[in-house]
């Protein structure tokens, strides 16, 4: 029977069997001495291996001083360790066909290597080598700080880019949740090598980590290969950090945000704040933001495109986080239809807030999750992210099965009162919290006036 123990919870040394499927996938959980955790998913048909190694470090994490420095640090550990250089590092995994890479998020990093599964023990050697043993030297930071000041300016380039950075910081306020994962050109060009490393010795801790591995893969293999590539980093009686839970302190105001560029489209964000990944109505807003704007048969694809053709692409997206969250709709049009554009987007979620979906919708959104998410599944790199995400937020193992039923469990009546709960605020007809567009306008003054009444009314 599978384990439903949590693994911040469970004891140093031990295995837990956390899921067995007729196909033959199994997934098991090891805690290893000093905290890590080590989750794999032996998949049978599969051909390949991934293993990714999450921090529980984000930007988030990061004090202002050092605004930027998870994912400078993601940039700094490619480039050399105690055991390879940057050269080496590349020839290795190239010489194999495979993909070495990393990405950093708001609370989490991550760094993964995807392989044939039977070169698993250079992909878990060389991902473990790199994120324990990096020498960090001022040259190189040096030379990665140039690197990722050319990120900063390609992220600018992107219009669709910079509108969410500047949505996420009106919706969020200054908490470290609204501030840019890549940092500031400010804070980049002033981190210093020491600041660096302080922040990679105190924050990449076992405890805060998890290995995820999946594909053609043996447990009882993978724990002989991390043992041998940590020796004696696994000791101690350090236990798993919990998953991340609270209430952020945010700022009630409601916000509009404009940042003035040459673009030949405005492009607009309207969000509110939603839930976070621990609210048990996850599944329902789920399914509410893949009807309102999941897809071409979505309601504000309908109305905006299909029917009054007022925009290319629109779309709406969810964001959860440990202890705050946001439901956006982005739409890019002509600028002199920013003002209509804005006041369908108004009137489809008033709409949604009062009348709730119909059945039909709420199935299509069923089915367009279900599909989704099983089709996503095809590789192994997606099953490694499922199961290390799953690990380093919930401390837990939800089985496809079970996430299905739990999308299928969904009704027409729980989205239609989540949607009041969400979509409304007293007084208003909706409860959209804050806007950002990105586009040849001066001043905010210059904005429609329907974009200045969907944050006032």
């Amino acid at each position: 029977m599978a384990s439903k123990t949590p693994g911040y919870a469970q004891p140093a040394g031990t295995t837990r069997l956390l899921d067995s499927t007729p196909d033959g996938a199994v997934v098991k959980r090891t805690v290893l001495a000093g905290g890590l955790r080590v989750i794999t998913e032996h998949v049978p048909a599969s051909r390949s291996a991934t293993v990714g190694l999450w921090v529980g470090v984000g930007s988030r994490d990061e004090p202002l001083t050092v605004a930027g420095a998870a994912h400078y640090l993601e940039h700094l550990l490619f480039k050399g360790t105690a055991n390879r250089d940057a050269k080496q590092i590349a020839e290795e995994i190239d010489a194999v066909g495979g993909e070495f890479n990393a990405f950093t998020a708001k609370e989490h990093t991550c760094y993964y290597a995807q392989v044939l599964d039977e070169d698993l023990p250079l992909a878990v050697d060389l991902v473990t080598d790199v994120v324990f043993e990096a020498l960090c030297t001022d040259a190189d930071v040096d030379t990665e700080r140039s690197v990722v000041l050319e990120e900063i300016a390609m992220r600018d380039d992107d219009a669709e880019d910079l509108l969410h950075e500047t949505f996420v910081g009106a919706i969020l306020g200054d908490h470290p949740l609204g501030r840019p994962v890549l940092g500031t050109e400010a804070s980049i060009a002033g981190m210093s090598p020491s600041a660096l490393r302080g922040f990679y010795k105190r924050r990449y801790t076992l405890p805060r980590m998890v290995l995820a591995v999946a594909g053609n893969v043996d447990h009882t293999q993978v724990l002989r290969l991390v043992r041998k590539a940590l020796r004696d980093r696994l000791s101690g009686s350090d236990t798993p950090v919990p998953p991340r839970r609270g209430r952020a302190r945010l700022s009630a105001a409601s916000k509009l945000a404009l940042h003035t560029d040459d673009t030949e489209q405005a492009h607009v964000m309207l969000g509110l704040r939603a839930l976070t990944r621990h609210d048990e109505r996850r599944f329902t807003l789920s399914v509410l933001n893949a009807a309102l704007g999941g897809g071409m048969s979505s309601r504000l694809f309908q109305e905006i495109r299909e029917r009054r053709g007022l925009a290319y692409q629109v779309y709406s997206s969810v964001a959860s986080y440990a202890d705050t969250g946001h439901l956006a709709v982005y739409a890019g049009c002509q600028p002199e239809k920013l003002g209509e554009v804005t006041g369908v987007i108004r009137e489809v979620l008033a709409d949604v807030a009062r009348d709730g979906l119909t059945e039909a919708e709420v199935a299509r959104a069923k089915g367009q999750l279900r599909g989704a998410m099983v089709l996503g599944l095809e590789d192994s790199a997606s099953r490694m992210s499922r199961i290390g995400k799953g690990e380093l937020n919930y401390s837990e193992y939800l089985g496809v099965t079970e996430t299905i039923d739990r999308i299928d469990a969904v009704t027409a009546e729980d989205t239609a009162a989540l949607a009041k709960a969400l979509l409304r605020a007293p007084g208003r007809a909706v409860g959209v919290s804050a806007a950002a567009v990105v586009g040849p306008y001066a001043h905010a003054d210059d904005l429609p006036d329907d974009l200045h009444e969907v944050i006032a009314s």
